[in-house]
């Protein structure tokens, strides 16, 4: 808790209710973490100037708290306000650049013995739960800066990273044949269910397993006799006639073989002899 002390007995006299001792405890916490108090109120004022102490009125309305604090290496403001709502303190943080709010709720009897506001080794309980909670809900969404830095990236990553924009930047360049992956969106297999609606014109035969709209009687799944089109049928296709595993739809009888003339059979050329 180093500084808290230094701080708490320079505004002692301002502070007069437990819950100046949680704001004063707030303020801490935002010196800690890289911020500098401004002043206090909504608005700028000439006098504002980075400061680690808590401004001259800053406890001049016991009901609702208002300070304005600026980042150690940026000029990011941030607006801090504190309600009381009976027995607890309700804070706001706000980013004035993004507009991002954080907040915490504080239980005021939880952490500050109200017999004890001028004596600084009493009045806090539980101080480094205090401490965790603004940490841990006030803090982190607004950047902390404190001992924060970048992480660097590794040469390697840096070389990589300039060859990509060359090569975005490069309008001769021919796009690579296999994108990145995530470059490309991954679309639904348009045959399964639902959007297998329409499937059997996208697959006329039904080759994916589903109903096709072209009935093959080779490929239809209903028992075979082991006939194969592509060995040729005696007297009527030669072998060959037929490609293996084309579509062929049989136009007679398979395996009857008619040695004599026949009735369905046309008449020899100028044979009129109808009784023959």
């Amino acid at each position: 808790m180093a500084g808290l002390e230094v701080l708490y007995t320079c505004v002692g006299g301002s502070i007069t209710c437990p819950q100046d001792a949680v704001v004063c405890f707030v303020h801490w916490e935002m010196i800690k973490n890289g911020c500098r108090c401004i002043g206090s109120g909504d608005e700028p004022r000439s006098t504002d100037k980075r400061s680690e102490l808590l401004p001259a009125d800053w406890s001049s309305n016991k009901e609702l708290y208002s300070l304005r604090y600026k980042t150690n290496d940026s000029d990011t403001q941030l607006l801090l306000k504190a309600i009381a709502v009976d027995s607890t303190l309700i804070f706001n943080l706000m980013n004035s650049s993004t507009q991002q709010v954080s907040d915490l709720t504080v239980n005021i009897s939880d952490h500050v013995d109200a017999e004890q506001l001028q004596t600084f080794g009493r009045v806090f309980k539980d101080a480094d739960g205090l401490s965790e909670k603004v940490k841990t809900q006030l803090l982190p969404s607004q950047g902390r800066t404190s001992g924060h830095t970048p992480k660097k990236k590794s040469g390697k990553e840096e070389e990589e990273e300039q060859r990509r924009r060359g090569e975005d930047s490069d309008p001769l360049r021919i796009p690579s044949r296999h994108p990145r992956q995530g470059s490309q969106p991954r679309w639904p297999d348009p045959m399964v269910p639902p959007f297998a609606a329409g499937g059997a014109d996208l697959d006329p035969f039904g080759s994916r397993g589903g109903g096709g709209m072209i009935v093959d009687p080779l490929r239809s799944g209903y028992p075979r006799s082991g006939f194969d089109p592509s060995s040729g049928i005696p007297d009527i296709l030669p072998p060959g006639a037929v490609p293996p595993g084309a579509r062929f739809d049989p136009f007679g009888p398979i395996g009857r073989h008619r040695p004599g003339p026949d009735p369905d059979h046309m008449p020899p050329p100028g044979y009129d002899d109808m009784f023959m």
